[in-house]
């Protein structure tokens, strides 16, 4: 039997949504004073195009000649307008019974931005590979199954796992199995569950390095735990220490690259800190922020591949394409699997077309031929740093630029808040070192930490001219 053909009242009425509230019995003039209330607390802002009065008749069931009156009415009022071809929109008009706003005779002006960003922590953001990523995405999408639009696996999508575990096996010397990797919306969400289920555990106290960033510190605080303070010398952060820490059953550390500072950990401290994790039964929380951007020398493997059931290794994609893209993995031992999903959800977790997009970005080659390309970029801004700040202040040292996206200027000392305030009123966002320094650390030297990656190509001669102008001479 064919199915009856449908009436024309019976076909769907395509339009806007629109949420009313009617009072009273009268539909016409509840409906007038429901649209008045909605523009007047603004809810309905200026420029809002209104449901067709068709539209709106069908969800209310009343007759379209009631909406178009109600309609006509108010843009005879002025709270709305209609012209042909644009529809019903709500005027740009204020209220009657609103009272100017209260102005000062004299008010400070509002701060101008800066004109110069080289405030760390950030990739050059407009070198994102956009048509790459947009390619990925597409062919993603069009190979994606109908269950990957549904809440999933809370480790992360199982293609994401098997193309990090490949890539981080091969470029990072990271001992890697997909069951073993937990995907999660960048390193402080990943950092957020491991210092819960550590707390969990039963560890009470996780050490942190002299210098980093404070938001890191506390988070672990957070969790419930403890945060001693690792002391730092000539040859980085000194791990000896953690034997004389009786509560302490994890550390976090950046051994490929010290944040800020720039130093790599030593091979003896390395396998120091592996031996103590061995000995105690403590963790190693490796933050490998940006282990892909080394210029000078052999590559600096992670720490994980000498013991990864002692060490737990994050990365992230923030530095290598964005820190939009809340991308970030951690790659567990064995006993903290369960404990880490457990306290993770789908919910907290990157969207799943954009863990796709990422296995087919790295599958394909693409993500390695971006890295690259910008390790070559950023290593022609680190060298025409160093060049300029030689040039024209003999006084400042540049250190920590063997890899990352950031160099450390040490400066005369007590010159930390005077460079930092004269940076300021030429326009130049950057960074003082001190903020950096856990309070219980010694005082750092005065120092400047420079985010070179930052500024766009056409923004970056500019921001190294305006930095080597505020260095002192």
């Amino acid at each position: 039997m064919n199915a009856p053909e449908l009436r024309t009242d019976d076909r769907p009425v395509l339009g806007s949504d629109l949420h009313l509230e009617l009072r009273g019995t009268r539909l016409r003039a509840g409906l007038v004073e429901a649209l008045r209330e909605a523009v007047r607390g603004g809810r309905l802002a200026a420029g809002t195009r209104l449901p067709s009065s068709r539209s709106l008749a069908a969800d209310l069931g009343t007759a379209r000649n009631t909406v178009a009156d109600a309609y006509a009415e108010l843009v005879a009022e002025g709270w709305l307008t209609a012209r042909q071809g644009s529809g019903t929109r709500v005027a740009r008009r204020a209220d009657p019974g609103d009272r100017p706003p209260h102005r000062p005779l004299a008010s400070l002006p509002a701060p101008a931005a800066p004109s110069h960003n080289l405030v760390t922590g950030a990739p050059d953001l407009a070198s994102f590979p956009r048509a790459d990523w947009l390619r990925a995405y597409r062919r993603a999408l069009t190979a994606a199954p109908d269950e990957a639009f549904g809440y999933g696996d809370p480790r992360g999508r199982a293609e994401l796992r098997a193309a990090l575990a490949e890539y981080l096996a091969r470029v990072r010397g990271v001992h890697a199995r997909p069951e073993r990797i937990v995907v999660c919306a960048g390193f402080a969400h990943g950092l957020t569950l491991l210092a819960r289920a550590l707390r969990e555990r039963g560890v009470r106290d996780a050490a942190v390095e002299s210098y980093g960033l404070e938001l890191h510190a506390g988070i672990l605080a957070g969790a419930g735990l403890g945060t001693p303070v690792l002391p730092t010398d000539g040859r980085g952060t000194d791990v000896g220490a953690l034997g004389d820490l009786a509560d302490c059953g994890a550390v976090l550390m950046t051994a490929a690259h010290q944040f800020p500072l720039g130093g790599a950990l030593p091979p003896d401290r390395r396998a120091a800190v592996v031996d103590w994790a061995r000995a105690s039964g403590g963790v190693v929380l490796e933050d490998d922020y940006d282990g892909e951007f080394r210029y000078d020398g052999k590559s600096v493997g992670a720490l994980q591949g000498l013991d990864p059931e002692r060490v737990v290794y994050l990365g992230t994609a923030s530095k290598s394409l964005a820190p939009g893209l809340r991308l970030a993995w951690m790659v567990l031992p064995e006993d903290l699997v369960d404990g880490v999903v457990a306290r993770g959800s789908v919910h907290g977790a990157p969207s799943a077309p954009d863990q796709l997009a990422f296995a087919e970005f790295l599958g394909s080659g693409a993500y390695d031929r971006h890295v690259r390309a910008m390790r070559l970029r950023y290593r022609r801004r680190r060298d025409q740093l160093v060049a300029a700040v030689a040039a024209h202040a003999p006084a400042t040292r540049v250190g920590g630029i063997a890899a990352g996206l950031h160099a450390v200027l040490t400066l005369p000392p007590g010159t930390e808040e005077t460079t930092l305030r004269t940076a300021a009123r030429h326009g130049l966002a950057v960074e003082g070192l001190s903020p950096y320094r856990r309070p219980t650390a010694p005082p750092p030297p005065a120092g400047l930490v420079v985010g070179y990656a930052t500024p766009s190509d056409s923004a970056w001669p500019g921001a190294l001219e305006a930095l080597c102008r505020v260095l002192p001479a």
